[in-house]
């Protein structure tokens, strides 16, 4: 009876007894609450399994109940500890999950426009649902060929290309379009949420680094420290101990603790130790670290000595990996280390020690 009654609660996303389940309507279907979280998180607004639309997704309290009387006479069945704790950093049980709106369809290609012709951008468009329109707006190569704007002759008027999903955009959009004044490229805040737009520094996502299991793949951070494997392994060991993310170790110290660990860690983080130097950012722009990061042309920086407010996603993780090792460094002085991790001295060669393999377990290689 136990295996039949598992059988029939198994999550339709990893077929396995669901944990935290959650009702998907008007469908009905039910999966693990973080399956559906991470669905909607992403931008879905179906079922997972029926593909039907969906409307709202609520805590399934009474497949709970009977989820729990399973597990009480079959405790075997349960999900490891390992499996919950994951879970749990998705979903928290009894929450709803939005769902977001569904995005506009893309207007259906029209095979007949010459592809050599700029189209218009969402704010071109008369009655536009942005509450904006360019004050030049690109004439529709489709109805108006003789005005059309060819692309030969360079970017419209008042027009960039988003650095995320590369459309036009309009420059001067006040409600959607931002800039990063690191790489000085626009994003359209339109096509793709999250990425299709510039941030606050001390807020914005970098690219690709959400927990320590990106830094360990990443071999960026392994060039940060000169390929000094040891010392990597220590820094992950110790991320991991202190639930330290690259998010937090990059973001401005805008957290409210409640422990002297914790408020002692919220003072080094990246972007704020290099707000705080006399030169700020302009190191970084004089190495040209946010060059070329995007596939569209950059915009002009009207003014090189003002301060950096804005980021992309691919900037942020550039201050990152450039500020990371010096973190790192500042980090060790704290204290926190294991002390046969503290007791190492410093080697004589430093950084352009050849041994680090050999070295890196009793000597300290830079900072």
């Amino acid at each position: 009876l136990a295996d039949d009654l598992a059988r029939e609660l198994e999550c339709g996303c990893c077929s396995d007894l669901v944990y935290r389940p959650v009702l998907v309507n008007p469908c009905q279907h039910f999966f693990c609450g973080r399956y559906t979280d991470l669905s909607f998180q992403n931008g879905g607004t179906n079922c997972p399994a029926c593909r039907g639309p969906s409307t709202v997704v609520t805590p399934f309290r009474a497949l709970q109940s009977v989820v729990d009387a399973l597990l009480r006479a079959a405790p075997q069945k349960a999900r490891t500890e390992r499996e919950r704790k994951q879970a749990d950093e998705i979903y928290k049980a009894g929450h709803s999950i939005r769902i977001p709106p569904p995005r506009e369809p893309s207007p259906e290609a029209d095979m007949e426009t010459p592809s050599d012709f700029a189209r218009p951008c969402p704010h071109c468009v008369p009655n536009n649902s942005y509450g904006w329109r360019c004050p030049q707006p690109i004439p529709d190569p489709a109805t108006d060929t003789d005005h059309a704007w060819h692309l030969e002759d360079g970017l419209p008027p008042g027009h960039a290309h988003c650095g995320n999903c590369e459309n036009l955009l309009a420059t001067h959009a006040p409600n959607t379009t931002t800039k990063c004044d690191l790489c000085q490229v626009y994003f359209c805040g339109i096509r793709v949420r999250d990425r299709c737009i510039a941030l606050p520094l001390g807020t914005q996502q970098p690219h690709g680094l959400s927990d320590v299991g990106d830094l360990i793949l990443s071999s960026d951070v392994y060039e940060c420290f000169n390929s000094n494997n040891v010392e990597v392994e220590i820094m992950l060991d110790y991320l991991t101990a202190q639930g330290l993310t690259p998010l937090r170790i990059y973001q401005e110290a805008s957290f409210s603790f409640t422990s002297s660990l914790s408020c002692q860690l919220s003072n080094g983080q990246i972007v704020t130790h290099i707000r705080s130097q006399p030169r700020g950012f302009k190191p970084l722009i004089e190495r040209e670290l946010f060059s070329d990061i995007h596939a569209v042309a950059p915009g002009v920086d009207p003014d090189p000595e003002a301060p950096r407010l804005n980021s992309c996603r691919h900037c942020a993780s550039e201050v990152f990996f450039w500020g990371f090792k010096d973190w790192w460094v500042r980090e060790r002085q704290k204290g926190f280390l294991e002390g046969v991790v503290m007791s190492r001295r410093d080697c004589p060669n430093g950084e352009a020690c050849g041994r680090q393999t050999d070295h890196g377990r009793s000597f300290i290689l830079f900072g």
